[in-house]
Formats: structure tokens, C-alpha cells, sequence
């Protein structure tokens, strides 16, 4: 297992077996938007003697993984890490999936995104959307340099970091962060694994919906961040797996996305399976259960 990184922005960092270079840079150059001046400290998060995450996230990070030249197939896909928007599993939902992805030529960036709290941004409901749109920014608009197809940029999200890559997905049409370039931020695919995708009372996931929201919720809020309410005809296509007995995020978030996706002609793959409760790909190792994402993302030419 890697150890929890050390963040050296702007320069190579790391070699070793497959991974050919590490870089983490700050997500905003100069001032962060919807901020408020903070002294929130960051806080490492260790589980059976190994690094798992980080929580009080107030200085969003892109940690970039590069495959071998020779490898690179011209996709990428920006990955956010779940933890109820209360914390990212940094290492299990981030480290491991992009090691996977560079095995198999695609290039892998971990957004390490704000956690909403209203001690450090004005609207705390949409700093992780801010994000995601800044990351799917600066990996378009620095494609050619990290040898990336820009018509191949996808965004992957476990629990609520598949809320937050849904939102990515149904919401870039408001683009919240500032982008004179007029970069587009609408990822070409997503990949969610158990998503929270709804904020409505009978599917919502409780605690992700009061991180983000907060206890005052109003109708507008609430259909706004309930992304099957939101999918279009420019939904990106998509892949969802989840199991059927998921105890902590109802299968049906992902059931709901899938249909409104199919309803409006949105290409889209899921995988249910029965039993393994939330996480369930934890447990087992990447290679094995991202098999038929790979073939899904073969099939649609996203790589070789």
C-alpha cells in the first residue's frame, strides 16, 4: 500500500514500479472561490496503522498520475474519493483506482476537494461542485502537455464523491468558478460506484445531505443537488455499480439515475449485484472488479 503522500507543489515527486511521475498541485492559483479567511487546519486520517484520508479539507489539491508514454491510450479521469461529505477515503477510493487506471494507460487525477463547512466558504453546498468544475477545467485545458485526448476526460465518484461527480455531470451548464478561457467543464463520461445521487427524503443518503445542505433545507436546494432530477439529453454517458442490499446508500440512487439517463437517450451501463453492502469494491482487489468498466470504456472508445 503507498503511504500517505507528501505534497511538493509543482515539481515530479515520486518514481517507483508503474507509477512514472507524481505531481500535486493546488487546485486554484491565488484565491480560492467562495472562501472565507479560515483557520481550519487539515486533519490525516489513519486506519489499522495505515494512512486511509483526510478530513477538514480547506485547500483543495489534484494529485496526477501519468501513465508511461508508450501506455497512454488519451484518457483521463478525475476521481473523487466518498466519505459522506465529512471526509475523503483518500487512499482506497483515490490511490488505489489511479494506480489501476495508469496500469491500463489512462492518465488518473485525485481531486482532493473542499468539504462543505460554513466556517470556510459562504455557500458551503456548492465549494465541492467548484471543484470538480476546476479540476475537469485544468485537466482540458492542460491536456496537451500531460498527452491527453481533451474529448476523453471523465470523472469518477464512491458515495457521496459520486454525488459529487453526478453534480459534476448535470451542472455544467452553471459554471461556478470563474473561466474567462470558457473551458468547458462537462466531463465526456462518469464513472459512479454506490452514488448518493438524490437529496430527496426517500433515497438521500442523511448525513451526506446534511453536510452539504446543512439542517435548513429549502425545495429549490433540494431538487437542485438531486441529480436524477437534473440529467438531460447532454448527460455524459455513464457507468454505475452498486450492490443491491446497500445498507447505508439504497440501491435505488442508482436505479433512479440509470432510468433517467435511459429516458433521455443517455448511453449508460450498470452492474447490480446482489449482495457486499456499501463498499464493496474495497475488499476486492481494483484489477478484478474494474474489469468491466475497462471493457465499457473499450467499447465506447474512450481507450484501445
Amino acid at each position: 500500500m503507498i503511504s500517505k503522500p507528501k505534497v511538493i507543489f509543482f515539481c515530479a515527486v515520486l518514481f517507483t514500479g508503474n507509477l512514472k511521475a507524481q505531481e500535486v498541485i493546488p487546485l486554484y492559483n491565488g484565491r480560492i472561490p467562495n472562501s472565507i479567511s479560515n483557520s481550519m487546519k487539515e486533519i490525516t486520517l489513519n486506519w489499522d496503522g495505515q494512512f486511509g484520508g483526510y478530513k477538514s479539507i480547506s485547500q483543495p489539491t489534484l494529485e496526477i498520475y501519468l501513465p508511461a508514454k508508450e501506455q497512454a491510450n488519451g484518457s483521463a479521469v478525475v476521481i473523487c474519493p466518498g466519505g459522506g461529505y465529512g471526509m475523503e477515503s483518500y487512499r482506497l477510493e483515490g490511490l488505489n483506482i489511479a494506480r489501476t487506471f495508469i496500469n491500463h494507460g489512462t492518465a488518473a487525477f485525485i481531486l482532493k476537494y473542499r468539504l462543505p463547512s460554513d466556517s470556510i466558504m459562504p455557500d458551503k453546498s456548492i465549494g465541492p461542485l467548484q471543484d470538480a468544475q476546476q479540476a475537469v477545467k485544468i485537466v482540458r485545458q492542460r491536456a496537451a502537455e500531460w498527452n491527453i485526448d481533451i474529448n476523453k476526460i471523465g470523472i469518477m465518484g464512491f458515495s457521496a464523491g459520486g454525488h459529487l461527480a453526478s453534480s459534476e455531470g448535470t451542472h455544467f451548464n452553471t459554471c461556478l468558478i470563474p473561466n474567462e478561457e470558457h473551458i468547458s467543464v462537462r466531463p465526456d463520461f462518469m464513472i459512479l460506484v454506490y452514488p448518493v445521487i438524490s437529496m430527496t427524503d426517500k433515497l438521500t443518503h442523511a448525513g451526506s445531505r446534511k453536510n452539504l445542505l446543512g439542517d435548513n433545507l429549502s425545495a429549490e436546494k433540494i431538487d437542485f443537488f438531486s441529480n436524477e432530477l437534473q440529467v438531460t439529453d447532454q448527460t455524459p454517458p455513464t457507468y454505475l455499480t452498486h450492490t443491491g442490499d446497500d445498507s447505508v446508500v439504497d440501491v435505488d440512487n442508482s436505479i433512479a439515475f440509470y432510468e433517467a439517463l435511459r429516458h433521455h437517450h443517455v448511453p449508460a451501463e450498470m452492474h447490480i449485484y446482489p449482495k457486499g453492502n456499501h463498499g464493496f469494491v474495497l475488499s476486492i482487489p481494483p484489477e478484478e472488479w474494474m474489469k468491466p468498466l475497462f471493457q465499457w470504456m473499450k467499447t465506447n472508445s474512450w481507450i484501445k
